[in-house]
């Protein structure tokens, strides 16, 4: 590691993140973090702000940005959605309709798919239902932002699929932030955040400077008892 860890955490009142640049050849990294154990928290009737109210941090994630192109969704999103009732309910009926329509395929990652793209395209992985959940979502006046990290599968029926990083959103609604994932649609547990963003541009998983090769890939959660 060039520098401590410590003098490389970065954090902003709209997005936080773990930022750290090493020049090791092989990575690896074990952690603990504590949890809770109760699911991703609800609140059914969280209203929705009007436009014009949420706080002046949250704007950014109003705008259309790399990956979530409000630009080409806002008509497709008020034609879906303009019926449903503001709030929580509008949300979930987001995430349904993305659960839905786009199907999880591992062969169909791509790194410069945006959420139209998904949209028109149908397929995809945890990504691409969160940038298109979020798009949906910013254009119906809701701010939504990106979330980056793991989300293990305790308290999941087994057998477990093998592990790797996950992508959901956070939604601002009735003061503060609430989680969602179109991709599983379900509250779960143990979802552990690395960094929130616009989208993907903001907090890749990886940056290279440089060419690079990548040989091996495993992520693992486990429960400690």
């Amino acid at each position: 590691m060039r520098q401590p860890l410590a003098s490389l955490i970065a954090t902003t009142a709209a997005m936080a993140g773990v930022i750290a640049s090493f020049a090791f050849p092989v990575l690896a990294q074990d952690g603990i973090f504590r949890d809770t154990g109760q699911p991703d928290p609800t609140m059914p009737g969280a209203r929705q702000h009007a436009v014009q109210d949420p706080p002046f941090e949250t704007l950014v994630f109003l705008q259309g940005s790399r990956y979530c192109d409000t630009d080409l969704l806002s008509e497709e999103a008020w034609r879906l959605f303009e019926t449903t009732d503001p709030g929580w309910s509008r949300v979930q009926a987001i995430c349904d309709f993305v659960h839905g329509h786009v199907r999880f395929d591992y062969m169909q990652a791509n790194a410069t798919r945006t959420a139209s793209q998904t949209l028109a395209g149908r397929a995809g992985v945890c990504r691409d239902f969160a940038h298109l959940a979020i798009a949906f979502c910013r254009c119906m006046n809701i701010p939504a932002r990106y979330c980056t990290g793991y989300l293990s599968d305790i308290g999941e029926p087994e057998p477990y699929p093998p592990g790797d990083f996950a992508a959901w959103m956070e939604v601002f609604l009735e003061g503060r932030w609430w989680v969602f994932d179109p991709r599983n649609n379900t509250r779960r547990t143990a979802r552990i955040l690395i960094a929130r963003g616009r989208d993907a541009a903001d907090v890749p998983l990886t940056q290279t400077f440089g060419p690079s090769t990548l040989l091996e890939f495993r992520v693992w959660t486990d429960q400690l008892t």
